[in-house]
């Protein structure tokens, strides 16, 4: 009886202990492991599940582009995600684009094209930080390839607004992010539950959303990943038969010297 006590004492004891130093590691703002996903174009063989890159794109045009640019992308390059013409030019066409001078030396505005690339919500730095708290929101055109982990990263970003712990400090016009590191970002939460309306039907959920967006800037990071990865296992497949070749010469070659 004394032995099961003291053992039952000293479980609840370390259970308390793990408790304080999870809730005091939280406090100081160190790193929690991110939620791992499985993502269709993850391996040799993997490709982008294009309707969840086509969700992401409108959670993005809708829920981001407020604030956060993607300067390396051209309304064209969305054909490669099976969009078409028409479709194209109808996005492209939503947004104005500054050009000129004109024969008067005047900038204007006018229509996007196809070859126009998304553009930016500020007309510079310093308007975006002035918008943003003082804080200039990053391209995202590059983000999943820019940060370690980078779509299970922007995913568990976008899922990780919560209320803080009781005894975690937050700086005024700070938001607690359970992922970020330091637990404090700038950017308020951009997703809420049916925040947008996709066109498949598709439920959007917050979670739903972050995992769409989080493939979209995949794909913007790196458009090309399927050709180089078809390139990659034909270069594997001539070399094993070249490879197969090679040793049938030798054997040949070498058969009446063995």
């Amino acid at each position: 009886m004394r032995k099961g006590m003291m053992f039952g004492l000293a479980a609840l004891a370390a259970l308390s202990s793990g408790t304080m130093v999870t809730t005091s590691a939280r406090a100081a703002g160190e790193a929690i492991p991110l939620p791992q996903h499985t993502w269709s174009f993850d391996g040799v063989f993997g490709s982008f599940d294009r309707a969840s890159v086509q969700r992401g794109l409108q959670v993005y045009r809708e829920a981001c582009a407020v604030c956060h640019s993607l300067k390396y992308i051209a309304f064209r390059n969305l054909a490669d995600l099976g969009y078409s013409e028409d479709e194209i030019k109808a996005m492209a066409a939503e947004v104005l684009i500054l050009d000129g001078p004109d024969d008067d030396g005047e900038m204007f505005e006018r229509d996007g094209r196809p070859a126009d690339y998304f553009p930016s919500p500020f007309p510079n730095d310093k308007a975006a930080a002035a918008s943003n708290g003082g804080a200039v929101p990053p391209d995202l055109s590059l983000m999943a390839k820019a940060r370690p982990d980078g779509p299970n990263y922007i995913r568990a970003l976008l899922i990780g607004y919560e209320d803080p712990p009781a005894d975690f400090e937050l700086a005024e016009g700070s938001n607690y992010n359970r992922y970020f590191p330091g637990h404090q970002i700038a950017m308020a939460a951009p997703l809420f539950e049916d925040g947008v309306e996709y066109a498949d039907g598709t439920p959007a959920t917050v979670e739903q959303m972050a995992t769409d967006v989080a493939n979209f800037l995949m794909w913007t990071a790196e458009p090309k990943l399927e050709e180089r990865k078809g390139m990659g296992i034909k270069v594997i497949i001539f070399l094993l038969v070249f490879t197969g070749v090679l040793y049938a010469a030798k054997r040949k070659i070498w058969a009446d010297v063995h």
